[in-house]
């Protein structure tokens, strides 16, 4: 009997995706990212390294690192610090401490935040490997495009009802694409990277649960960047994986996840791949909290800046927003957690890094507590819409029976309102300045935006260290 007679055939409407993605791989550092796509690539570097450096010292950062510090010894660098350890470990560190607090950018097509996986494992390889910057640059571009792709080629909600987490999914992909391409896979090692990838893809949505942001950084980057460029070394070192993987029936894609499915959603992984981009689905985030808090946020510091109302003014709030209200209502991170930051904006007139990020005020400040339990948040289906969009109303009743209210129907940064390239800098700035002084701010900004042009990445990797 011929081999012919008992391979099992793939969907007609499958049929070589994994080739088309493995030839994508395959030309990262030699062809030319398609227009625009270096220099969105450049931008979403400096966001993510800006928050690498805000959130070196918190709570998730500080753990990544002991943990790093207690295994063997190595030479490649933990972005932001003075540490040096073994190349999965110091890419590992990096991204748990990239993703430490709610600032870097996000995908909320694909639910999928990739700087903390992408950029640590493109820099930190290439700092190991002594890769020019040119290349760190595209691999960075390409990690983003999968990244972005492959979680909406499945289907989010096919995701969801598989209790798999979009955001672990889709930066593990985009990791091991961003190390594929300083590795220069050829296109038989590319589909060998994409079957390790999918026998290590995992994650589940329980990170929501999560307190201390730890285990959501382990979800959002540094699980990733564990599999994903653990995938690429196993493929650098010889292991071969099943052909055609994201197309053979009974594989990844055409098991469990997808069982049943005849949709044609797979061809949002490959149709334009290599000719047009997905990074302007990607946004940034212009306070440090949840993507889909942020209109919550804008909403209440327009509000207050209108002084006409203090917090002893609020009998009552009430938060209508679309998608799952109820997470935002009760999530045990104060990054997420609507009623708390709602309650730091009334009693401070601001939002601060620190205060969205403190547990310490979320459970002990007595004042802070009182209000949130004056604060409702619920589900406005009025606002749901798709392409899912950000968006909120705000209704502040006051004890002298006033209401005042505002509707937010988007946030600058959000992909459908995008940040501008002065924008960015500028958040980048602001991010950069609650540790360096101005010169080594412009220094960092300056010297990243140029990597294109850098014999190495150990400038940019100089420019952000700090003891």
């Amino acid at each position: 009997m011929s081999s012919e007679s008992v391979a099992p055939s793939a969907p007609a409407a499958a049929t070589a995706i994994t080739r088309r993605v493995a030839g994508f791989i395959a030309e990262i550092d030699a062809g030319e990212p398609p227009p625009g796509a270096r220099e969105l690539a450049e931008l979403h570097l400096l966001d993510t390294l800006a928050s690498v450096v805000a959130c070196r010292d918190l709570r998730a950062g500080e753990v990544a690192r002991a943990y790093a510090r207690a295994h063997a010894p190595g030479d490649v660098p933990v972005l932001g610090t003075p540490d040096r350890a073994t190349l999965l470990d110091a890419a590992f560190t990096s991204a748990i401490i990239a993703h430490g607090a709610e600032i870097n950018d996000f995908c909320p097509a694909a639910f999928v935040q990739p700087g903390p996986g992408v950029v640590s494992t493109a820099m930190c390889l290439g700092a190991a490997r002594e890769s020019t910057g040119r290349s760190v640059i595209r691999a960075i571009a390409a990690g983003y495009e999968i990244a972005c792709r492959l979680p909406r080629a499945i289907g989010n909600q096919h995701l969801r009802r598989a209790g798999v987490a979009n955001h672990s999914i889709g930066s593990l992909f985009g990791a091991a694409t961003a190390a594929a391409g300083l590795l220069r896979f050829d296109a038989i090692q590319a589909e060998d990277l994409l079957s390790y990838c999918a026998q290590q893809a995992s994650g589940s949505w329980q990170w929501m649960l999560d307190v201390e942001h730890l285990e959501k950084s382990f979800v959002f980057g540094g699980m990733a960047v564990h599999n994903g460029l653990h995938a690429a070394l196993l493929v650098e070192a010889g292991f071969t994986g099943v052909p055609e993987a994201l197309d053979v029936a009974g594989g990844w894609l055409h098991g469990g996840l997808r069982a049943g499915v005849d949709d044609d959603s797979l061809a949002l992984l490959v149709d334009g791949l290599g000719q047009s981009h997905c990074l302007d689905l990607v946004g940034y985030k212009q306070f440090p909290v949840g993507g889909p808090v942020q209109p919550i946020v804008a909403g209440m510091l327009d509000l207050i800046a209108t002084g006409e109302f203090t917090a002893a003014d609020v009998e009552r709030i009430r938060v209508e927003m679309p998608g799952s209200a109820s997470t935002f209502d009760q999530a045990r991170m104060p990054a997420l957690n609507a009623r708390y930051l709602l309650a730091v904006i009334l009693l401070d007139g601001e939002l601060d890094f620190v205060a969205a990020q403190s547990l310490d005020r979320f459970h002990h400040d007595a004042a802070v507590r009182d209000l949130m339990e004056r604060i409702a948040v619920v589900h406005d289906p009025s606002q749901d819409t798709e392409p899912r969009a950000e968006s909120a109303r705000l209704t502040v009743s006051l004890r002298d029976g006033r209401e005042i209210g505002t509707y937010v129907d988007h946030v600058r940064g959000y992909p459908s309102h995008p940040l501008d390239r002065d924008e960015v800098v500028d958040k980048a700035r602001g991010l950069l300045r609650r540790s360096f002084d101005a010169a080594r701010t412009e220094h960092v900004i300056e010297t990243t935006l140029g990597i294109d042009g850098l014999e190495s990445v150990a400038p940019i990797i100089a420019a952000i260290e700090r003891d």
